[in-house]
């Protein structure tokens, strides 16, 4: 029998806006079955560190691990897509085995619970990783905005998306190739204070290569968080707003 009141405030949730993004170490069952449980778990905890410092490092949290994925939520949109682009770049120049892939959405949702989501933002963004392909990050166009100067957005297409009746527009972000070859982020990139060995030779300024987040000298090597590198390295918050450096806490129940 319901409260007297109607009362439902436990099960009914509040609504939120909220940037979710999905990361996915691509042929990590194939890899598991091939070379053994002890080098996929190498594998595994090298992608781990890597989200865990770019996520702490650009104020978005992530909110579960999937085994061989992660889901990342954001208050603001720009952390999340920069946190993003820097954990592909520093898998890939980390030299993983496996590539990630992700998706990324943004929209309304309902907290449930206190720690669940539920809304088409977070089953789109879950869906878009599925559909990317290695090294590809697929997100909604409204976060093109985000994009940070060392990546690109490409040209709005539509894509069929499991679960979706019609196919659904996206774009897709990659970090901007550099005149060496090498992404712009530079080797070892990574968030503010993924420590000394990110911020070492490799990650400023060599050959015209980068800090994916210059910010990162910031956090205790005494580099300056402009200019960087001579490829134009991005500030820790280039593609951030100021306000938008660190998570807020949840709004009042609607």
């Amino acid at each position: 029998m319901p409260p007297p009141g109607g009362a439902t405030g436990q099960t009914e949730g509040m609504r939120v806006v909220r940037s979710f993004a999905f990361v996915d170490l691509c042929g990590f069952t194939h890899y598991t079955a091939s070379e053994g449980d002890d080098r996929a778990t190498r594998v595994l905890a090298e992608f781990r560190r890597t989200v865990r410092d770019v996520a702490s490092g650009r104020g978005v949290r992530v909110a579960k691990w999937l085994g061989d994925g992660a889901m990342i939520v954001a208050v603001q949109a720009g952390p999340l897509v920069v946190a993003v682009l820097e954990i592909e770049a520093g898998v890939e120049d980390a030299a993983s085995l496996l590539p990630i892939r992700a998706g990324m959405a943004t929209g309304p949702v309902i907290l449930f619970e206190g720690d669940d989501y539920i809304g088409t933002p977070v089953n789109l963004a879950a869906r878009l990783c599925d559909a990317a392909r290695p090294r590809e990050v697929l997100a909604v166009p409204q976060l093109a905005a985000y994009c940070p100067p060392w990546a690109t957005t490409g040209e709005p297409h539509k894509v069929p998306i499991a679960g979706f009746s019609a196919p659904v527009e996206v774009v897709s972000m990659a970090r901007r190739a550099a005149p060496n070859g090498s992404g712009a982020p530079g080797a070892g990139v990574g968030s503010p204070g993924v420590g000394a060995a990110g911020v070492g030779s490799a990650g400023v300024g060599s050959a015209g290569v980068g800090s994916a987040g210059a910010g990162v000298g910031s956090a205790g090597a005494g580099v300056g968080s402009a200019g960087v590198g001579s490829a134009g390295a991005p500030a820790a918050g280039d593609g951030v707003p100021a306000r938008e450096a660190a998570e807020e806490p949840e709004p009042d129940a609607v």
